[in-house]
């Protein structure tokens, strides 16, 4: 079959030469001749030139009959045989090891120099299709990677090579045929403009040669799948930017050589389906390249055409919207107006789609619609005397957005229309005042419709057909409803209060109707409106919450949808209540009544939480009642883990209003039984369910001391009723509690102290401890040391470590404490300085700057801190050294990099004991940062060795000097790559009046590394 044959007509041939002669306009393109044969057409277009192979050429010299060695001594061994074998091993041998072997041989041969030669015999016709792709594959790579590899004077055979090959694949393997397609793209991309100045035009023409053997239809494809890929290429080549933007400016005008022939073949009568899907594929990726609109129109045209063709319907939607969606499309108005009618002409198309129940046709026009409005609304909206068309455009996304039917399972639609609200909304508000106010006129009524049509879309189905859902679809559904809910609240921007009234209006009717019952979906559609808009804005001078308070007890809940749409919506007015405690009672009740049902866990018990934080200092009257429900449902354990420590948070929060005498009562009560439980645990073997039980209990006492502060360090209100609360006398309950507790705690550890998890519940208790109370933490201060040195004696946890961070960083006098090695705690920080991991080094180099509040000097604390050996550090640094302690030393490294999150080195002049640490091991320290500068550690952290130094600098120059005198003078130290005097000026520039410029100094370190690492003055470091 001709190449006619297949378009059905003469003006093809026609039309290619017509292109082809108005499309190259390089200098001398006289005459084009035509020409076929097996070897490829020669064209003569004066610079336009594409020879027939020459030098270029398949190598005939025999193989030498290797098998697949993946390394030799000698390197990667590639051959054709080889190739093949290896992808025979990658795709069929069953063995894992001899698939990776297999891959990491192949991707070394791809880039290997012999690929040039064996790539093209892996493309014989003998070969199979896997063997022919990874030659293919190999062409690309080398054509894309290794561009400058080739001479200049095999350009032309080259390229002549590859439009033999891709003739040869017409009508042969689809996958070898686009990846040698990707190759000539690639070689076009390279040589275009200079070399190829063409191409497009060039590849037009090679492929319509009458004359040639090949069947015209396949001629045809592989030339529309050349094209393709063409674009595609450019999109994810590695050009210079520079080159880029030329090649890009190339390819936009070379478009007047392809969309011609596009649009030629889709308009004529009798075109294949497969090839008029090819065109549009092939339109849908040149408008990528930010083709003007204007020349896409009568492509866009074709395109919308295509849409009643049920078999190019997917690919039609796939061009218009890319073409439609181009950030530069918005400067060609006149063509978007153009763009509207037939958009709105496939409403019809779009309903019989929605009636008859085609997803796929109804997604597809939706897809077109909003890319339309959303990409455009500005511009669109600019056209006050088109705005009639516009809101025509936006009533059928209106209609797609309330598409019948319980998404995700009756559509899949509706979600895709939710952007463009917010963008239309953005739009209107951003006009000026006068403009916006016309619009608001007009789109008002717009936006009232869209909340009715999200709350509806947002209504469960009923409870027989939930039921048949799968728990994905469920999944689907609940994302679904939090976009919707989004929505809403972005809507009330607009709408403003007259929103929440036309809810509370709508939900009173329906609950006040006695002769037209609603279902429960609908008041729960309408509770989440509301729910959605309170969790987020400000409703405290809305003057229809407390009729919504008023009406909520009214609801008949007998769905637990419902149940925990009624808890959400609660929790959302919880600031509300705060200010209105009066309608706390109308509530409080339901929430309390919920807590014992397990199917409203999560919403009951947040619910609780968030009226106990926001309204803690009016609860004192319903505290007895709160704490005996929450009491009832933890012994009888009717919520999980997780709602449990919520629940303890509440009775925190709840606690902390009380005075010190009810707060001790009611937490005897509440955490006797836990205690007793815990004693019994505590004589037990170790066994795993009885540490599950432990960590339990441990979980609720430390969650319960999270929130328990009769200090109020984390109140953020600034009412009255705040300030006038009187300063609470006597012990603070949690030390109380702590101290009753701690030796049973440690008791527990004693037994537990191998276990990661047990002695992370234990350090969470004391963690969450030292947060809340700060300084009133002091009372625990030596036990804790004595526990922490317990623990680390043992086994260095992360979680323990992470408590002493927490601890010194709350509780800056820990330092002074007579438990703690200050000295062993310096050595293992320097240790951490030298390990590999960059988040350890950065923690460390906090251990010795990061600031925090300084002790007071002098204090009667810092006389008695001494260097003992209480707590036996020694040991663990000798343990964390061999790795023997722990079966992840790196990770309790990383840990003890952040124990002290405080500034160590400016302590030397305040508090005896550190300093005398710093003058005895300082060098220590100085000798690991100059070895991480010296190559030992990443670049990227020599800001933070760079800021030791500069602290060292400040707070202990006098032996600073001597200290890098003394390490530099150490041959080959911190590296061999260094000069004596290279060492000398970097000590001189260190020690120099710019060490009080942090800035300079990071400067200084930063060319030392380089000269170090002998880098110093390369290209590689040039943006260093």
């Amino acid at each position: 079959m001709s190449f006619q044959t297949c378009v059905q007509s003469a003006p093809w041939l026609l039309l290619v030469r017509k292109v082809l002669r108005s499309s190259c306009r390089a200098e001398g393109a006289v005459s084009w001749l035509l020409k076929s044969g097996n070897q490829g057409a020669v064209v003569k277009t004066g610079a336009c030139r594409c020879d027939a192979p020459g030098a270029w050429k398949n190598s005939e010299q025999p193989l030498c009959d290797l098998k697949f060695i993946p390394e030799t001594e000698q390197g990667t061994k590639v051959s054709a045989q080889g190739g093949g074998e290896a992808l025979h091993q990658l795709y069929y041998d069953p063995n894992i090891e001899n698939k990776n072997l297999a891959q990491k041989w192949l991707m070394q041969a791809q880039v290997s120099p012999q690929a040039w030669h064996f790539s093209w015999l892996l493309l014989n016709m003998d070969k199979v299709p896997e063997i022919q792709y990874f030659g293919a594959s190999a062409l690309h790579i080398k054509i894309s990677r290794y561009w400058n590899d080739i001479p200049a004077d095999q350009y032309e055979s080259l390229k002549s090579q590859l439009f033999t090959q891709i003739t040869r694949f017409a009508s042969g393997s689809k996958i070898v045929l686009t990846r040698l397609c990707v190759a000539l793209a690639s070689l076009a991309l390279s040589m275009m403009p200079e070399a190829w100045p063409c191409a497009v035009a060039d590849m037009v023409r090679m492929f319509q040669a009458e004359d040639s053997n090949v069947d015209g239809r396949a001629r045809c494809l592989a030339l529309l799948e050349l094209l393709t890929v063409l674009p595609e290429e450019f999109q994810t080549s590695r050009l210079p930017q520079y080159r880029k933007g030329q090649v890009r400016s190339v390819l936009a005008q070379e478009c007047g050589s392809v969309f011609p022939l596009l649009e030629q073949l889709l308009q004529q009568q009798g075109s294949p389906g497969f090839i008029k899907q090819k065109v549009l594929k092939c339109f849908s990726s040149w408008v990528q390249l930010e083709i003007p609109l204007m020349d896409c129109e009568n492509l866009i045209q074709a395109a919308f055409t295509s849409l009643q063709d049920p078999e190019l319907f997917d690919t039609a939607v796939e061009a218009v919207v890319n073409a439609i969606s181009q950030p530069d499309a918005q400067r060609y108005v006149n063509t978007l107006l153009k763009l509207i009618p037939p958009v709105l002409g496939l409403q019809e198309q779009l309903r019989q789609a929605v009636q008859s129940g085609d997803m796929e046709t109804s997604h597809g026009i939706c897809r077109i619609a909003v890319a339309l409005g959303e990409n455009h609304s500005r511009a669109l909206l600019d056209q006050v005397e088109h705005w009639q068309s516009f809101l025509a455009l936006v009533n059928m996304i209106m209609f797609c957005t309330g598409i019948p039917g319980h998404y995700p399972v009756n559509e899949t639609t509706s979600s895709l229309t939710l952007t463009f609200w917010y963008t239309l909304q953005d739009d209107i508000l951003s006009f000026e005042p006068d403009k916006q106010a016309v619009y608001q006129q007009v789109y008002r009524p717009v936006y009232f419709q869209l909340v009715d049509v999200l709350l509806h879309k947002a209504q469960f189905p009923s409870d027989e057909e939930y039921g048949f859902w799968s728990s994905d679809e469920k999944e689907q559904f609940r994302i679904y409803r939090v976009d919707i809910s989004d929505t809403l609240m972005y809507v009330y921007e607009m709408l403003g209060a007259e929103l929440l009234s036309s809810l509370y209006d709508k939900l009173g009717r329906l609950l006040t109707n006695t002769e037209q019952p609603s279902t429960w979906q609908h008041t729960e559609a309408l509770l989440y409106g509301f729910q959605s808009i309170a969790e987020t804005i400000d409703v405290n001078y809305s003057d229809v919450v407390p009729g919504l308070i008023g009406l909520i007890p009214r609801i008949s809940i007998s769905n637990v949808q419902l149940a925990d749409t009624v808890m959400f919506t609660i929790g959302a007015l919880s600031e509300w209540l705060a200010d209105h405690p009066v309608m706390i009672n109308n509530v409080l009740p339901l929430v309390l009544q919920a807590l014992g049902n397990p199917e409203l866990s999560i919403s009951s018990v947040s619910t609780l939480k968030k009226i106990c934080r926001e309204c803690k200092y009016d609860l004192p009257p319903y505290a007895a009642n709160i704490v005996a429900v929450s009491q009832e449902v933890l012994m009888k354990q009717i919520h999980k883990t997780s709602q449990c420590m919520w629940l303890m948070q509440a009775l925190g929060f709840l606690l902390s209003a009380l005075q010190v005498e009810e707060i001790l009562k009611n937490l005897h009560s509440l955490i006797t039984p836990y205690i007793q439980q815990l004693e019994k645990l505590a004589d037990e073997t170790p066994n795993p369910s009885n540490k599950l039980a432990i960590i339990h209990i441990l979980g609720l006492l430390s969650n319960l001391f999270t929130t328990l502060d009769i200090s109020h360090h984390d109140d953020d209100h600034e009412s009255t009723e705040v300030k006038k609360l009187p300063v609470q006398q006597g012990p603070n309950p949690v030390v109380v509690v702590l101290q009753q507790v701690f030796q049973l705690i440690q008791k527990v550890l004693s037994k537990w102290l191998n276990d990661a998890q047990v002695v992370e519940s234990v350090c969470a208790i004391f963690e969450k401890s030292v947060k809340t109370l700060l300084d009133d933490f002091a009372p625990m201060v030596p036990q804790l040391c004595e526990m922490l040195g317990q623990m680390y004696s043992t086994i260095p946890q992360a979680s323990a470590i992470d408590l002493t961070r927490q601890a010194l960083k709350r509780k800056p006098d820990l330092f002074l404490c007579s438990n703690l090695d200050v000295k062993a705690v310096f050595q293992c920080g320097v240790l951490s300085l030298k390990f590999p991991e960059a988040p350890t080094v950065k923690a460390s180099c906090g251990f010795f700057l990061r600031p925090s509040q300084k002790p007071k000097p002098g204090s009667r604390e810092g006389k008695r801190a001494v260097l003992g050996p209480p707590v036996h550090w020694g040991i663990l640094r000798t343990q964390v050294r061999r790795g023997s302690c722990c079966p992840e030393p790196a990770l309790a490294l990383t840990g003890l990099d952040c124990v002290l999150q405080t500034e160590l080195l400016p302590r030397c002049g305040e508090v005896a004991s550190v300093a005398q640490v710093v003058h005895e091991n300082g060098k220590v320290l100085l000798q690991a940062v100059l070895e991480g500068i010296g190559g030992q550690a990443s670049r990227s952290l020599m800001d933070h060795f760079a800021e030791i130094l500069f602290a060292l600098n400040k707070h202990c120059f006098s032996y600073l000097s001597i200290w890098i005198k003394e390490a530099m003078q150490q041959d080959g130290f911190p590296s061999a790559r260094v000069s004596p005097e290279q060492k000398e000026t970097f000590s001189q520039q260190i020690l120099s009046r710019e060490r009080v410029n942090k800035r300079r100094v990071k400067e200084m370190v930063k060319e030392f590394t380089l000269l170090c690492r002998g880098l110093h003055g390369t290209e590689y470091t040039a943006d260093y």
